[in-house]
């Protein structure tokens, strides 16, 4: 296999975290990879999702992709992990209104490891999270990916997710409502929670001024999908957490307007002293 391009590795930066509830019920979310580097020699390896996709939840179960001697990824080849005591395993964002949870992962990878097994994933970290002064170059409006599993829908033979295009629907140079959030049209669909939202311009792309950068790419985190606004039939709008459409009938119905709530990934940082504390850096 050829050298796998950006949009190709980006497909491994995600995972289907399966869930029960104590009463067996099913659900599914979307998951990302991170890694916070202390310094050169200590990084913690972590997965980003939203806390209401663990909240409640006894077990949980993903697969990652096996690599082979040459560091490339078997498809069709899977390593699957879960875990009891599922929610208890997580760490919780320190603000009640930020629904946001990491998990770190070291164990599982040594697990794996373990077992003679190599794994292959694609890890975000804190340099393609726009600073303020990128944050400056970018337009109200500009285009945006967002990886995950609508749904719950995937390729289960590959290990692969669903990749969905749309466009930022606020400046994400404003805290939309005072929060540090954003908004994007794009299809948000239960399953979705916790996808990552990125800007990716490979080979090129225009700035704010209209000027063409042909040559040069740009890949930015931008944040987290964890909730949409819903239209119920008596005309009122409400916002959602994602997974909540999936896990309970509502007693109105409700129809999606095709908004995101996303939350900034420079939110993630805020689990730095938390993570600094809990292995003692």
């Amino acid at each position: 296999m050829d050298k796998l391009s950006i949009m190709e590795q980006l497909c491994f930066s995600t995972t289907r975290i399966e869930t029960k509830d104590a009463n067996g019920n099913g659900y599914s979310g979307t998951g990302f990879f991170f890694s916070y580097k202390h310094n050169e020699s200590k990084i913690v390896p972590l997965i980003v999702t939203n806390k209401h996709v663990v909240r409640g939840m006894t077990t949980g179960m993903f697969k990652l992709t096996k690599a082979d001697a040459n560091g490339k990824p078997i498809h069709k080849d899977h390593f699957q992990i879960q875990i009891d005591k599922f929610e208890q395993s997580w760490l919780f964002h320190p603000d009640n209104n930020v629904d946001l949870c990491v998990l770190p992962v070291a164990n599982i990878l040594n697990i794996a490891q373990a077992h003679g097994v190599s794994l292959f994933y694609r890890s975000f970290d804190e340099t393609i999270i726009p600073n303020k002064e990128q944050l400056n170059t970018l337009d109200a409006v500009e285009e945006i990916l967002m990886i995950g599993y609508p749904n719950g829908l995937w390729d289960s033979v590959n290990n692969m997710p669903i990749v969905r295009k749309g466009i930022t629907a606020t400046d994400i140079k404003f805290d939309y409502d005072g929060r540090k959030e954003f908004l994007i049209d794009a299809a948000c669909f239960p399953g979705s929670s916790g996808s990552p939202v990125l800007i990716c311009n490979i080979g090129g792309y225009r700035d704010k001024q209209g000027n063409l950068n042909w040559g040069n790419s740009r890949i930015f985190l931008l944040g987290i999908l964890y909730a949409g606004p819903q239209l119920t039939v008596t005309g009122d709008i409400k916002v959602v957490t994602i997974p909540n459409m999936q896990q309970k009938a509502l007693a109105v119905s409700h129809i999606p307007n095709n908004l995101g709530y996303i939350i900034k990934a420079e939110r993630i940082m805020d689990f730095v002293p938390i993570i600094t504390q809990k292995f003692n850096l």
